[in-house]
């Protein structure tokens, strides 16, 4: 048996206009050829679809049941075809984002809004990860997207990884100290005044960022002294809060109230808070790919 959609349609147009010339007309086709389709529907299906006479025809039980199927067949297939299309454009799907935690002070929800105002039939989720669980989920395929700090990763290592990077979000680093630290009635600092302060820092096994901060205060001049590690930047600042020692952190964190806690900034040399976003550079997802568009709305990356 071979029965194409085209027949179904066919027959439909015929069926509901109840005429062969209307139905030719708003199939934009000349009556044989559709009477010839609908004469092989006939012979394929084996049943007689409709009752003609010299003056009209009508419908038979078989083509009655049929009228009612395929439009049913045909809407689905409508649908489907919409789905799909609207798939490709990536405004149906998943979007998993992986994300460091300081980066939602900034300007990540805003943007999360705008993408689920264009496309609101996207699930996204976000998953809070270090920079280094990010990259194994990104490679594994448990994340889409990643943002993570400076530093940025070298090309080589991205391309071994089958990964991209690309900047998105400038920013600098700031000090976090005390409220009533001296050099908290500073309006900005130099790098090298907080050589002789207890240094509290991210974990340095839990990413590049912590480790590229170090390297910063050792070309400005000396070499910080790092009194506790934590896993999330609120706790850095918790620690501040109470006293226990300074923090570099991105300047954005500065839009939140933090109690006890003043934010200078570096008014030479300053660190590079920059915010990168990562994802696969041969998976064409195109939620991804819609995701990116609202991005970088001027260009793709390349």
């Amino acid at each position: 048996m071979s029965i194409d959609l085209k027949q179904l349609k066919y027959f439909l147009a015929v069926a509901e206009e109840k005429s062969f010339s209307r139905a030719a007309e708003l199939l934009h086709i000349s009556q044989p050829p559709l009477s010839q389709q609908i004469m092989k529907l006939e012979s394929e299906l084996g049943v007689k679809l409709f009752t003609r006479t010299t003056r009209s025809f009508e419908l038979t039980v078989a083509g009655r049941a049929l009228m009612v199927e395929a439009a049913e067949l045909l809407g689905k297939m409508r649908m489907t075809i919409d789905t799909i299309r609207q798939i490709d454009r990536g405004e149906v799907g998943r979007l998993r984002v992986g994300i460091v935690g300081s980066a939602m002070w900034g300007p990540i929800p805003g943007l999360l809004e705008q993408f689920q105002s264009q496309f609101p039939r996207v699930t996204w989720t976000i998953h809070e990860l270090g920079p280094n669980d990010q990259w194994e989920a990104l490679r594994s395929k448990q994340i889409d997207v990643g943002f993570w700090r400076e530093p940025r990763i070298e090309q080589d290592v991205l391309k071994q990884a089958n990964l991209r990077q690309e900047l998105c979000f400038r920013e600098q680093f700031c000090v976090a100290v005390n409220a009533r630290h001296p050099l908290a009635e500073r309006d900005s600092i130099a790098l090298p005044e907080i050589a002789g302060e207890p240094m509290l820092t991210l974990h340095l096994d839990q990413s590049a960022e912590p480790r590229y901060l170090i390297q910063c205060c050792v070309n400005a001049g000396f070499q910080p002294t790092i009194f506790q590690e934590a896993a999330e930047p609120q706790t850095l600042l918790a620690m501040v809060g109470a006293g226990l020692g300074v923090a570099l952190m991105p300047e954005t964190t500065s839009r939140i109230g933090w109690p006890g806690v003043r934010f200078l900034p570096i008014h030479a040399h300053a660190p590079s808070a920059n915010l990168y976003i990562s994802y696969p550079a041969q998976d064409d997802a195109p939620v991804v790919r819609a995701f990116l568009k609202i991005l970088f709305p001027e260009e793709q990356p390349a």
